[in-house]
Parts: structure tokens; C-alpha cells; sequence
């Protein structure tokens, strides 16, 4: 893909390690507070499979998903003032690398993606069954290809913003080189950033660090203790203030020494209580507030006037 091919795709606006829509030299200065939006799991052909209880080879059917992903759309294109992007943490579908539906539910996604107002730029984070649980060079390959680069950095109004592929940390046996790769990328990221004083870092990725308390066990839906007290501790000293994330399919959440820990649920399949819905993310000068509103209610009665006052406050 041409640079200038890459620029008129909406969805490889991510290339060359950062994203296309925002100029760094026109984005490194605080302008006052905005916010944007994080979604998670649209996972096309989940449902289904969930009720079948054929997680493997369910998929076959993801109209429920659909409609979801339109009324999430639609509600973001009704806000006002418009958001400064909308970022996807991860399982964009539900169908994993060489799988039969994979191609058909990605085709159906960004159908309805490309929908999103065209001056909401979208920012895609790679999650497992994009690339896989173990991902290879390959898989890695084939989602660049389809969503843009797997890992990123963008600067919006002072702010920097750091997208992770977060499978690296889960299993990278199959691709170690490319796991040492974003590690020297992001400690570059991070000298920067402290060079430039922004005014915060925040991080999205796929699978959560942890869900609730730093220390808890390993499980399927967070990151190993040993790699995650490393990761937890460089963030915590290179002062990222806030890591967004999916996976879980429910809301959750926690803080390590200063850092919070957001798990957004999902705009597809619930495994828990929780409604599809989006979060509203909103950067003060001093902090980072966020609240997840089901998709009804956000695209019925917009934001709230506690968010909306707090970015009227130059």
C-alpha cells in the first residue's frame, strides 16, 4: 500500500508507527480539554457462537452484531462537539486467522465502519482473534494489511497516545523478534515523551493488564504476572496515567500506584451483566475521566452535562 493509498483508507490511517489523521508538530501543545471515544469487542459472529456453545466454529451468523455496531455508529455521529477519534480495542470479529468467516465478518465491519463521520478518525487496536492467540509474522502481517499498523503512537493536543499489540505480551513464541521490536519502540516512545512534557500518556490495547488488583492470578483475560509487573512498572515511572482495554466482555478495572486500569465491556457480546455500550473518554488538563454509557442511552440522550461542562472549562 502507497503512503497515499494508506491516507484515503479510513481504515490504514495507522501506518509507519503513527496515525495519518493528527500532525505531531500541529498536536504536541496543550489546547484545552477533548475527549474521544473507546469501543471494544464489536466481534462479529460471537454471539452465536456463544449461544451454541461452539466457540470454535459457530460463527456463522452475526446479523445481532451488526445492528450493534450500527447503533454505536450512529450514536457517535450524533454527538456534538464531535469527539477527536473513536478507537476499537481489539476483536474487531470473531473469526480467527484462516478461519472461514474471518474475511466475510471483516468485509461486514467495515461496511458499517466507514459510515462514522469522516472527520472522527478511526484507531484500531489488535486483539487476539485478529491475530491470533499465538500470532505469527503472518497473522501479524495479514491484519496490517486490513486495519493498519499492529502498534502505534499519536499525539493529540499535548496528549501522547500509545497503541499496543498486546498479543505480544500474551504469547509472542512464534514471533519473539517482533515482541523485542515493539519493546525498543516503546522505551524510544517513552524518551520522547518525557523530552516533549506532555501532559499525559495514554495507552489502549487489547487484553487487560489486570482486571481488578494488580497482584491476581494469571488467567485467560490478563496478562501474565511476571510480564505484567514489568510492563506495569515502566509504565508507572515513564507517569502513564490511564491504560484502556477490552477482552474481558465486561466492565472492570483497577489501579497500580497511580495507573489506572480501565476494561471497557463490549459493543458485541455481554459475558457479564453489563449493556453494549461505549465509553466517553474526557482529558482535563489535570486528569482523565471516563464513563461507559450503554449504546441507547448515549445515542438517545448524548453525553452528559458533568462531561460536557468539564470541556467548556479552558
Amino acid at each position: 500500500v502507497g503512503v497515499m493509498a494508506a491516507v484515503g483508507n479510513v481504515f490504514l490511517r495507522a501506518h509507519g508507527r503513527t496515525l495519518t489523521a493528527f500532525r505531531p508538530d500541529a498536536e504536541y501543545q496543550w489546547k484545552g480539554p477533548f475527549y474521544f471515544i473507546q469501543g471494544a469487542d464489536p466481534q462479529f459472529g460471537l454471539m452465536k457462537a456463544w449461544t451454541h456453545g461452539n466457540t470454535n466454529n459457530g460463527d456463522d451468523e452475526w446479523e445481532e452484531e451488526i445492528k450493534l455496531a450500527e447503533q454505536a455508529v450512529q450514536a457517535i455521529n450524533k454527538l456534538n462537539p464531535k469527539p477527536k477519534f473513536f478507537v476499537l480495542c481489539g476483536d474487531l470479529v470473531h473469526g480467527m486467522p484462516g478461519t472461514r468467516w474471518k474475511k466475510k465478518q471483516e468485509q461486514d465491519l467495515k461496511d458499517v465502519l466507514k459510515n462514522t463521520d469522516q472527520d472522527i478518525p478511526l484507531v484500531f487496536v489488535s486483539g487476539n482473534h485478529d491475530i491470533g492467540n499465538t500470532p505469527t509474522r503472518e497473522t501479524i502481517d495479514d491484519y496490517c494489511k486490513n486495519w493498519g499498523d499492529d502498534y502505534f503512537s499519536f499525539w493529540v493536543g499535548g496528549v501522547l497516545f500509545l497503541v499496543l499489540n498486546s498479543q505480544l505480551y500474551f504469547d509472542s513464541s512464534k514471533c519473539p523478534e517482533l515482541r523485542l521490536a515493539q519493546d525498543a519502540w516503546l522505551d524510544e516512545q517513552l524518551a520522547v515523551a518525557a523530552n516533549q512534557k506532555c501532559r499525559h500518556i495514554i495507552v489502549f490495547q487489547h487484553i487487560p493488564l489486570f482486571l481488578s488488583q494488580p497482584d491476581e492470578d494469571d488467567d485467560y483475560f490478563n496478562l501474565g504476572k511476571s510480564v505484567r509487573q514489568e510492563i506495569m512498572e515502566k509504565f508507572h515511572k515513564a507517569g502513564i496515567r490511564t491504560v484502556f482495554s477490552g477482552h474481558y466482555h465486561r466492565n472492570a478495572g483497577g489501579s497500580y500506584k497511580g495507573l489506572e486500569m480501565v476494561v471497557s465491556s463490549a459493543i458485541g457480546c455481554q459475558l457479564g451483566q453489563d449493556t453494549h455500550g461505549l465509553r466517553v473518554v474526557v482529558v482535563t488538563e489535570e486528569k482523565v475521566v471516563h464513563r461507559y454509557y450503554s449504546l441507547t442511552e448515549l445515542g438517545s440522550h448524548g453525553i452528559e452535562k458533568e462531561l460536557l461542562d468539564m470541556l467548556d472549562k479552558q
